[in-house]
C-alpha cells in the first residue's frame, strides 16, 4: 500500500521511525529508498519502504507473513493490501501527523 505524507514534518526520519516503532534495515543507494521493519525480528512483520521527495515522505507498506522461502531470493508471502495493512497505514499517519 502506497501513501504520501506532505511535509514539512516536525521530526527527522530517524526520529519518526522510532516514534512509529520501526527499525532501520538499510538504504538502496540506487532508488534512495530506506527499508524499515516492525517488529525488528521475526514474522509476521510490517515492512516499509520510505522515500523522501522534497518535504514529502512516500511510504510503501506491506506485511511479510514469513521469511523468504529460498536462500538468496526476496520472494515471500507478502500482503500489500487488506485490513491489517490499512490499519497500520492509518496508525502511522496518526502518529506522524500529531
Amino acid at each position: 500500500m502506497k501513501f504520501v505524507l506532505k511535509g514539512p514534518l516536525k521530526d527527522n526520519i530517524n526520529t519518526l521511525m522510532r516514534k512509529i516503532g520501526y527499525s532501520f534495515q538499510g538504504k538502496d543507494e540506487k532508488t534512495g529508498e530506506m527499508s524499515c521493519v516492525c517488529p525488528p525480528r521475526g514474522y509476521p512483520r510490517f515492512h516499509l519502504y520510505l522515500k523522501v521527495e522534497g518535504d514529502d515522505l512516500i511510504f510503501n507498506l506491506h506485511l511479510d507473513q514469513k521469511k523468504p522461502s529460498y536462500e538468496g531470493t526476496s520472494a515471500h508471502a507478502g500482503e500489500y493490501n487488506g485490513q491489517l495493512v490499512e490499519q497500520e497505514a492509518e496508525r502511522i499517519k496518526q502518529i506522524i501527523q500529531k
